[in-house]
């Protein structure tokens, strides 16, 4: 594991490195509005998806690395992630632009623009919640690459059901919030929530290219 500062016109990022030993992508992941990378889907896909080919790059956009507590517009992490970019490519790899959340939004909405070779996005915001009328499905149908949700079943932000038919797939994470979070007297284990989470990456991940 390594990480690496870069500068882009919203500010100092950090990219996190989870190297694989023989990379066939890079999988670039964004947190959310409210978190870090310390997000237990992020840190578990960087534990797993390196051995299975896929290097792990975890991404602190400029305002959580200045200590901010308020995610800035959406402009402007777009920008963040454009000034990333050419650091996540450097390992010549096809690079898989992901994130959480707002993150999973930053990756659908400049993927075709920066050439991606696909898109994950965990626990798309397809809505506010309470607000299923302010639908953010445009963004994700808009990809224009080949993309995985992944989606908690309880998610306030769009349940599975929620989401429109389009040209991506849909994995469900039984009982999960907002950040994948199970409670105690669900059906499967935390553990097992964010199993079910990696080994969907994992297959999704080897059916590309």
């Amino acid at each position: 594991m390594t990480s690496e500062t870069i500068e882009t016109e919203a500010g100092t990022a950090r990219i996190t490195w989870h190297p694989a030993r023989r990379a066939r992508f890079v999988l670039a992941v964004g947190h959310g509005a409210g978190g870090g990378v310390e997000a237990r889907d992020l840190q578990a896909l960087a534990a797993v998806l390196p051995g299975h080919g896929v290097s792990v790059a975890l991404v602190e956009q400029p305002w959580r690395v200045a200590g901010k507590k308020v995610a800035p517009a959406p402009k402007t992490l777009d920008t963040g992630w454009r000034g990333l970019w050419p650091a996540l490519a450097a390992p010549g790899l096809p690079v898989i632009s992901g994130g959480r959340s707002a993150g999973a939004r930053v990756a659908c909405r400049t993927a075709t623009e920066l050439q991606a070779a696909a898109v994950l996005a965990l626990s798309f915001p397809l809505h506010p919640p309470g607000r299923p009328e302010k639908s953010r499905a445009g963004e994700l149908l808009g990809s224009g690459v080949p993309t995985l949700v992944v989606q908690g079943g309880n998610d306030p932000f769009g349940r599975p059901e929620e989401f429109p038919e389009g040209p991506y797939d849909l994995v469900e994470v039984p009982y999960g919030d907002h950040g994948f979070a199970v409670p105690k007297r669900a059906e499967i284990t935390q553990d097992e929530a964010l199993q079910g989470i990696t080994d969907a990456v994992v297959k999704w991940t080897g059916s590309l290219g």
